[in-house]
């Protein structure tokens, strides 16, 4: 409950208020854009630096067997070791179980072009073992990695980690979004 002294106080302090001259700026009345992340981009173009120009070890020369993997030409070979090493965090996913190949090539697009418009760097694509196909192979497990190696957005994948998905899935490093330009 408001005091009437309080209250009449209050009324006298402001009588004569006027309200401000219009400055000329715009009001905006919409929701506010989504906070930008700066630690976490200075976070990722820290190691991509550092995988672009860092020294290459022993263990690193020893690293890698045969599982899949991708590197676009003229990228630096540790930018595929971090990937591998989980330096790099997932930041979306597509699962493709139970799709035919038209599907899966049309979703992954969709999917690839909706991560590189919203920033996103590391994604993980899920193409299954291929436990429940005839001969137990997977035939997305292949098709996958051959149209990740053809777009232009994909610079490195591998194959994930056992509890990211291990065979039946990739992680992959998509460049950086173009900037656009004010006009």
């Amino acid at each position: 409950m408001i005091d009437p002294d309080d209250l009449a106080a209050f009324r006298a302090a402001v009588a004569d208020a006027r309200p401000l001259p219009d400055s000329g700026r715009i009001q905006r009345h919409g929701p506010l854009p989504p906070p930008r992340p700066l630690q976490h981009l200075a976070d990722e173009r820290a190691a991509l630096h550092e995988s672009l120009h860092g020294a290459i070890g022993l263990q690193d020369r020893l690293e890698g067997g045969d599982e899949p993997h991708y590197l676009r030409t003229g990228l630096a070979s540790s930018v595929l070791r971090d990937l591998r090493r989980g330096r790099w965090v997932i930041q979306d996913e597509i699962d493709l179980h139970g799709l035919n190949r038209d599907e899966a090539r049309q979703l992954l697009a969709a999917f690839l072009a909706e991560a590189l418009q919203q920033g996103r760097r590391c994604v993980r694509v899920v193409h299954g073992k291929g436990l429940r196909s005839p001969q137990k192979t997977s035939i997305l497990r292949q098709l996958v990695r051959g149209w990740l190696a053809q777009r232009d957005e994909v610079l490195a994948y591998c194959q994930a980690r056992p509890h990211d998905g291990g065979e039946g899935a990739l992680m992959v490093l998509l460049r950086a979004a173009k900037k656009q330009r004010a006009a």
